[in-house]
Parts: C-alpha cells; sequence; structure tokens
C-alpha cells in the first residue's frame, strides 16, 4: 500500500495537515468557503480565484481567507 506524503500549511493561523497533491480548490470546497464572498491570500499575496484550479499548495504555505461583511 502506498503511503500518502502529508505536508503542513497554515490557514488563518492554523496548522492544517493535508495531502501532497492538494489544489487551492480543494482547500477551498474541504472548508465550504463561498469562494464569491471571500479574498484569498497566499504566502502575503492575493491570488486570482480564477487561477484556483491550477495552484498547488505546498509544505509551510501560509494562506489567509477574508471574508466580506457587508454595512454601512
Amino acid at each position: 500500500m502506498k503511503k500518502i506524503k502529508k505536508i503542513k500549511i497554515r490557514v488563518n493561523g492554523k496548522v492544517k495537515s493535508i495531502s501532497k497533491d492538494y489544489k487551492m480548490s480543494d482547500l477551498v470546497k474541504n472548508l465550504k468557503i463561498p469562494i464569491k464572498k471571500v479574498a484569498i491570500e497566499l504566502n502575503q499575496e492575493i491570488i486570482d480565484k480564477k487561477k484556483i484550479n491550477k495552484i498547488y499548495v505546498k509544505n509551510n504555505d501560509k494562506i489567509e481567507i477574508v471574508h466580506f461583511i457587508g454595512g454601512g
């Protein structure tokens, strides 16, 4: 049986252990994030949400997900 390699990432300050071939879109899906209502920052750079299917998460990546809140 093949052992799945795990990597550690930090999402909004919390360490998560995930499989090695993990895309940003997988993370968004698993966290049940409403993609239209958030900004995603990867290692202090805001990413284009149209490209999340092409971005692979790497070991020690720091991801911040910020929700937009309406108000007045």
